[in-house]
């Protein structure tokens, strides 16, 4: 190849609109690839990489795939994309947590850094601000938020996450200036509202996938046996649930309490709830159960919900739900209440 068509190269390469979508892709589902298409079409980026993520930093591990099933499956998923996506495998290779400031910085030094745009949901935007170096994130990108049913896009300043108002210049009509000199912009995304924690639900009983999941996903995760129950692995889940007890005494858990939940018309067979006496320990608590059963059964919660705030942090271990609370939050739920036909296990602390 000849200088002169290098340069060309280098200068149509440098041209390019860049988004960068990450996520855990777990599972791959049609939000996704219809957020895509929609960013692709409606604001005229180039090439979007696709990008999942090795350990989200805000996120405890759940149960899944392995790392190289979840690329896999992005690319069977974006297939007929290929034009314009490449699913890229930077996080995956470098390993460890996925800080979107790193991967940002690797993209800078490909393409020209004025045309990187990050494109998230409206989820993460409303945790933005407690991102690692977000404002550094907005020095290396324009950001795309993209709009889920269910979620309000901000009207003014005041509505935007409090960490982020500062880094603001101006928002007017769904499109923001930047101090950075980047911009912040959303998008409204109809017909998409797929909760991925559920969609792992459906996968896990067999109950049907088809709206929510491309024919090509589904069957490439039907032929890798992905996201089969986690039950056989653990046994008796009412040993389980005892021994999930244990780990929160340990650390000092209070008013540990277990029901078998099988008389009922719960959606669990067995429930475990205790109390922390902050947020702080009610996080140190349900980790303590993140850890203890990963180091004797080797399995991850199906799902994790609360455990950035800590005031009411849920494990999902398909027939054990774990719940544990500030103390405070859980006299407000009184769950116990809604468990009264159930049968209580009578767990006592084993150090008492």
């Amino acid at each position: 190849m000849s200088p002169k068509n290098l340069e060309v190269k280098s200068e149509t390469k440098e041209s390019l609109r860049i988004g960068v979508f990450g996520g855990t892709f777990n599972p791959l589902h049609v939000g996704h690839i219809q957020c895509v298409r929609m960013v692709k079409t409606r604001l005229g980026i180039d090439r979007i990489h696709v990008v999942p993520a090795a350990q989200n930093p805000r996120k405890p591990r759940t149960e899944g795939p392995k790392d190289e099933d979840r690329l896999e499956m992005c690319r069977v998923g974006f297939a007929s994309d290929a034009d314009y996506v490449t699913v890229d495998d930077r996080e995956l290779t470098r390993g460890g947590l996925s800080y979107t400031v790193t991967t940002l910085e690797s993209f800078a030094k490909e393409y020209d850094p004025s045309q990187l745009h990050l494109i998230i949901g409206m989820d993460q935007f409303e945790e933005l601000d407690r991102w690692h170096r977000i404002d550094r994130i907005f020095e290396l990108a324009s950001v795309i938020v993209v709009s889920r049913p269910g979620h309000v896009i901000p009207y003014s300043i005041a509505d935007f996450p409090e960490g982020l108002r500062p880094l603001l210049a101006d928002f007017e009509k769904g499109f923001g200036q930047l101090t950075s000199g980047r911009h912040i912009e959303f998008l409204r995304m109809p017909d998409a509202d797929v909760s991925a924690s559920d969609l792992r639900k459906r996968l896990r009983t067999g109950r049907s996938v088809e709206k929510y999941m491309t024919i090509e996903v589904e069957e490439f995760i039907k032929s890798r046996g992905l996201y089969g129950p986690i039950g056989p692995r653990i046994g008796d889940f009412e040993t389980f649930t005892r021994f999930c007890a244990e780990a929160l005494y340990a650390k000092k858990g209070l008013n540990v309490r277990g029901f078998d939940l099988r008389p009922t018309t719960a959606p669990t067979e067995f429930s475990l709830v205790a109390s922390g006496t902050s947020t702080r320990h009610t996080s140190s608590l349900a980790e303590s159960v993140l850890t203890a059963v990963k180091e004797e059964f080797n399995v991850f919660p199906q799902s994790v919900e609360g455990m950035a705030e800590g005031r009411w942090v849920l494990l999902d271990y398909g027939s054990l739900i774990v719940h544990v609370f500030y103390d405070f939050v859980r006299q407000e739920y009184r769950l116990e209440e809604l468990w009264k036909e159930s049968r209580d296990l009578g767990i006592k602390d084993p150090l008492a």
